[in-house]
C-alpha cells in the first residue's frame, strides 16, 4: 500500500494500531506480544566515551544559526543564562616575588559573594612602565597549578624532548605562565575548585564524586549534584565556568592590561574550560584550547561535564564557537589522536567558510602522551605571538629559571586567613546562587508586551534548548497500518509512527466517530500510563473520551518513550535508565542524552506534526495532558504553540522542585531555575488554554503572561474533581 493510500484510507486522522473494544486493557497492543518498538533510543545511552563527529553545515548563515543556539546552550548548561550578577570582585594582589624577566604575585578576588578564586599573576618586568599589555588566561586542569613531574623523572622527560629544564620543567604549568610574562604578556593561572588555594570545595567533592547523598536533597539543604542542584543547572563546571567570566574581568580591570587584547590557553581539564569560556565569551581573541579538542574522549571528571551541554554536540563542534577567531591545539597520543583526520578537518573547512583557514591549526605529536608539555607550549608561543601581534623572533624559545617556594606560592596565610569550606558553605553557595537567580527569573515575570517578550527571550530560550527540538518537517514521520476494525459509535485504528531522521518510533491508537458527523477536531489525548489510559479496566472507552468521540472529534492516544508498549509488562517506569559510568552524577548520562522526559515531548511534538501535515489535516487540533502526564502537555503546548490551538493540562499540583532525584522520570535540568511548571504553562500565551490541579487558581505567572497579551479569557482553571470529563467538555465547546 502506498504512503497515499494509506493516509486517504484514514482521511485526516492519523493511521493507528487498532484494538477490539471488548478486548481487556492489557491487550491493546500495536506490536506483538514481546516485541518493543524499533526505536534508536532504546539502546544503550551515550557516554562520555561515544564518537563525538562535527558536521559542518552547508552555508555560513546555516552555521551562525546553529552557533546562536549552541552558544545559549552552553550558557544555560553551565547555569549563566541570563547572565548572573557581577557583584564586586574586591580583588587582592600582594606578595610580589621577582624573577628575571618577570614577577609573580598572589592573587584573590570573590567571583561570587565569599566565593574566592586564587592564583597566581605573572607580571612582565622589562622595564616599560604606563603601558598596556596583552594579558593570557590559563586554567590548568587536573593536576593544578602546582603539578609536579617530580624531581626524580626529569631526566626521562627530557630524554624523551618533552621537557627542557630540570627546574623549571618540573611546574609545567608555571612555566608556560613565565613564558608568556617573558613574553610581554599579564598573565593569570587560577586553581580550579578543590585543587591548592581553593579550599571552600573540597576536591573529593568536585572531582571524585560518587554516591549520591540523601541528606543533600530536598529544597531547604541541597548540595552540588543534587536533583534540586541539576533542577538549578548548578555544577561543578558550571561554577568554575563563572569563575572562569570573572577572570576575565578580573585581568580586563588591571590598570597594565589591554582588555582588547587577551587570550587563553589551558590543558585537559583546562582546555576544556578554555573551550566553554571562548565560546560564549567575546573578550578573547587567540585560544590555544589543548588535549580536549576530539571527536572522541569528551572529559572523565565530573568538573568537565554539566546536564545538557553535550547533547547533540562535542567537543569539536564547541571549540568550533570560537570561530573565525585564531585558536590552536596539539594531537597527543591520547583521545586526541585522531584529530587530523577526525576534528582537524571539519575545523579547517569552517574556517574556510570564514574566509580564514589559516586561523585554525593542529599540530600532530602523538609521539607524546597526553600532555601541555615543552612542545606544546612552543606551539602556543609562536600562535599567540603571531595572532597576539607580540612582534617577538620566532621560534619563541622558553627559559628556565627559580622555582617558587611554598611560602612564595601559597596565598593564604596569618595575614591572609583561608576562608571557610566545607559542607555549610557548600550549602550557602547553592542557596546564593538559588536566590539570586530566582530574582532574575522573578524580574522577568511579564507586565507587559515587551516584558513578555524578554520572558520569551529568557525563560522560553531556556526551556527551548532544553527540550531541544521544534515540531518536526511531516516529511520526516513515516506512518505504519497495523489495524482497523469497526466499533459502536467509532473506527478504532492501530498504527505506529516513525521518526525517520531521529529513528524514533512510537505506537497510537486513534479513533474516528462514525455515530456522529466528524466535526473537524482532533484531540491527542496524552496520559501518564500512555494509551490504555484512554481506556478503563474492561477494555471499554473511559466517559470522557466516549464524550469527545460522541461529540465528533477524533482522539488519537500515543505510548511515549518509555510507556506501554516500549516497557516489558507495560508497567510504568520508576526510574530512568543512566549510562554504565558507576559515579552517580546526572551529567554523566544527561550531558549526553536527553532525559525522559525530554523525548516524551518530542514525541508530542511529532504527533503534533503527523496531524497537522496530514492532507486530510483537521480544522483544529487541541491537546488533553491527564493522569501525571500534564507537564508533558504543558511542556509541548510551550514549544508547539499555535501548532495545538486548545490545550486542557491537568497539572495535579505538581512542581519539579519537589523531585529527589535525578532518576525520577519527571526531571528535567533546569525546570526549577526557569520558574518551574508555571513559567512552562505561561509560554503558552496568547493561545487557549485550560488548566486544572492548581486547587482552582491560576499560577501567577501564566495570569500576568496572558494579560500583557491582553488576551486574560484564553486562559482558564477548574478545580472540578473529574478534570478529564471537564477538559472534554471545554474542548467541545466553543470559547
Amino acid at each position: 500500500m502506498t504512503r497515499h493510500t494509506q493516509r486517504t484510507a484514514i482521511c485526516f486522522t492519523l493511521s493507528l494500531v487498532c484494538f477490539c473494544a471488548s478486548s481487556p486493557a492489557e491487550e491493546l497492543r500495536v506490536y506483538d506480544l514481546g516485541q518493543l518498538p524499533n526505536d534508536s533510543r532504546l539502546s544503550e545511552p551515550k557516554d562520555l566515551n561515544g564518537y563525538f563527529p562535527f558536521k559542518v553545515p552547508a552555508s555560513k548563515a546555516v552555521w551562525e544559526a546553529r552557533a546562536d543556539e549552541l552558544r545559549r546552550r552552553v550558557k544555560i548548561a553551565t547555569g549563566v543564562w541570563p547572565t548572573p550578577e557581577r557583584t564586586p570582585l574586591n580583588p587582592v594582589i600582594y606578595g610580589k616575588v621577582q624573577r628575571p624577566g618577570f614577577t609573580v604575585e598572589k592573587v584573590y578576588f570573590e567571583s561570587m559573594p565569599n566565593h574566592f578564586v586564587t592564583g597566581l599573576l605573572f607580571r612582565p618586568d622589562d622595564g616599560k612602565e604606563n603601558v598596556k599589555r596583552p594579558a593570557v588566561l590559563c586554567p590548568h586542569g587536573h593536576g593544578g597549578r602546582l603539578q609536579d613531574y617530580g624531581e626524580a623523572n626529569m631526566a626521562t622527560l627530557i630524554e624523551a624532548g618533552a621537557e627542557k629544564f630540570e627546574k623549571s620543567g618540573r611546574f609545567p604549568k608555571l612555566a608556560r605562565c613565565a613564558q608568556l610574562a617573558r613574553m610581554g604578556c599579564v598573565t593569570f593561572i587560577f586553581d580550579m575548585l578543590g585543587y591548592a588555594d581553593s579550599v571552600q570545595i573540597n576536591s573529593p567533592l568536585a572531582h571524585g564524586f560518587a554516591k549520591q547523598r540523601p541528606d543533600f536533597e530536598g529544597q531547604e539543604n541541597w548540595g552540588l549534584f543534587s536533583a534540586q542542584a541539576e533542577l538549578r543547572l548548578q555544577s561543578i563546571m558550571g561554577i568554575q565556568t563563572w569563575n572562569s567570566i570573572r577572570c576575565l574581568d578580573f585581568l580586563e580591570q588591571l590598570p597594565d592590561v589591554d582588555g582588547k587584547r587577551m587570550a587563553v590557553t589551558g590543558g585537559s581539564g583546562g582546555g576544556t574550560q578554555t573551550i566553554l569560556l571562548c565560546a560564549i565569551d567575546p573578550r578573547p581573541i587567540a585560544a590555544f584550547p589543548n588535549g580536549m579538542v576530539s571527536t572522541s574522549m569528551q572529559g572523565g571528571c565530573t568538573c568537565e561535564n554539566c546536564t545538557l551541554l553535550r547533547v547533540d554536540t562535542g567537543n569539536v563542534e564547541l571549540a568550533a564557537l570560537f570561530a573565525p577567531k585564531p585558536q590552536a591545539m596539539t594531537a597527543a597520543n591520547d583521545w586526541t589522536k585522531e584529530m587530523l583526520t577526525k576534528g582537524y578537518p571539519e575545523l579547517q573547512q569552517l574556517y574556510g567558510m570564514f574566509g580564514v583557514k589559516d586561523n585554525v591549526y593542529c599540530r600532530e605529536m602523538t609521539h607524546f602522551p597526553h600532555n601541555y608539555n615543552y612542545v606544546s607550549r612552543a606551539t602556543m608561543y609562536d600562535w599567540f605571538n603571531k595572532h597576539m601581534q607580540l612582534g617577538l623572533d620566532e621560534p619563541v624559545i622558553e627559559g628556565d629559571w627559580e622555582l617558587l617556594t611554598p611560602a612564595e606560592y601559597t596565598v593564604w596565610n596569618a595575614e591572609h586567613p583561608k576562608p571557610e569550606g566545607g559542607e555549610t558553605y557548600e550549602r550557602s553557595l547553592t542557596k546564593y546562587m538559588a536566590g539570586q537567580s530566582d530574582r532574575q527569573i522573578a524580574a522577568l515575570a511579564p507586565k507587559d508586551v515587551n516584558s513578555l517578550q524578554k520572558f520569551r527571550e529568557v525563560v522560553g530560550g531556556a526551556f527551548r534548548s532544553i527540550i531541544g527540538r521544534d515540531v518536526p518537517n511531516f516529511d520526516d514521520i513515516q506512518r505504519t497500518k497495523v489495524d482497523k476494525q469497526t466499533r459502536a459509535g467509532y473506527i478504532y485504528f492501530e498504527d505506529f509512527l516513525r521518526l525517520q531522521s531521529k529513528g524514533e518510533e512510537i505506537p497510537i491508537v486513534s479513533l474516528f466517530p462514525t455515530g456522529t458527523k466528524w466535526n473537524g477536531d482532533v484531540v491527542i489525548w496524552v496520559d501518564g500510563v500512555g494509551k490504555r489510559g484512554m481506556f478503563n479496566d474492561a477494555g471499554e472507552l473511559r466517559s470522557e473520551v466516549r464524550r469527545l468521540v460522541d461529540g465528533g472529534a477524533s482522539v488519537v492516544a500515543p505510548d511515549l518513550y518509555l510507556q506501554g508498549e516500549f516497557l516489558p509488562g507495560d508497567q510504568p517506569l520508576t526510574e530512568q535508565p543512566v549510562v554504565k559510568n558507576p559515579r552517580e552524577a546526572a551529567a554523566f548520562t544527561f550531558g549526553y542524552n536527553d532525559t525522559v522526559f525530554v523525548r516524551r515531548v518530542h514525541d508530542i511534538l511529532t504527533l503534533v506534526a503527523f496531524i497537522r501535515g496530514d492532507e486530510h489535516a483537521p480544522k483544529h487540533l487541541h491537546l488533553i495532558a491527564t493522569n501525571g502526564a500534564g507537564p508533558l502537555g504543558a511542556a509541548a503546548r510551550a514549544i508547539a504553540g499555535n501548532q495545538i490551538d486548545k490545550a486542557a493540562i491537568d497539572t495535579q499540583g505538581f512542581r519539579f522542585a519537589d523531585i529527589t532525584s535525578y532518576r525520577d522520570p519527571n526531571f528535567l535540568p533546569g525546570a526549577v531555575k526557569y520558574g518551574d511548571l508555571p513559567s512552562v504553562l505561561a509560554l503558552s500565551a496568547p493561545h487557549a488554554l485550560w488548566i486544572s490541579g492548581e486547587d482552582g487558581k491560576l499560577p501567577a505567572t501564566v495570569v500576568q503572561a496572558y494579560a500583557s497579551e491582553s488576551s486574560p479569557g484564553r486562559v482558564s482553571s477548574s478545580a472540578l474533581q473529574n478534570s478529564a470529563d471537564a477538559a472534554a467538555g471545554w474542548l467541545l465547546s466553543g470559547n
